[in-house]
């Protein structure tokens, strides 16, 4: 199992900012060889699902998701979305926390549990690390395109 938190501080409002890192279609266009697709009517909700579909060629890997809860921020309250992992391969869970930070910036907690489930235990520090660098260009790619 894999844990990790992600930590960053934006000049966006929390409206803006949470609007960017739920845009799940954009999540493809930040994550190298990923496609996401939501496969539920909009707009997001709790039991919007997403499927990401990574890899090349017959190398593919599907990560459906979940949203199992979905507080978008209101005034200056934060907003979180809780996003579980559904699938035979990756497993786990994700949350994308926006919270008032200093000097009328945004705070964004992302937080995540990943396991796969072929790879044992001795695995987990790789799985790590490649998925707080993967994810954190992600974040930041996200938070910085319009």
């Amino acid at each position: 199992m894999s844990l990790f938190t992600l930590e960053r501080t934006v000049p966006l409002s929390l409206d803006e900012t949470w609007r960017r890192l739920t845009d799940w279609p954009r999540h493809g266009d930040v994550v190298p060889l990923t496609r996401m697709t939501v496969t539920t009517p909009p707009p997001t909700h709790v039991g919007t699902r997403i499927l990401a579909r990574s890899g090349v060629g017959p190398l593919v890997v599907d990560d459906p998701m979940e949203v199992t809860v979905w507080c978008p921020p209101l005034d200056d309250e934060p907003g979180l979305c809780r996003l579980e992992k559904r699938g035979r391969v990756v497993l786990g869970w994700a949350e994308i926390e926006v919270r008032p930070g200093p000097g009328g910036r945004t705070r964004v907690l992302w937080r995540e549990e990943l396991r796969v489930s072929f790879l044992p235990r001795a695995f987990d520090g790789v799985v790590t690390g490649a998925a707080q660098s993967m994810f954190g260009r992600a974040v930041n790619g996200l938070l910085r395109r319009e």
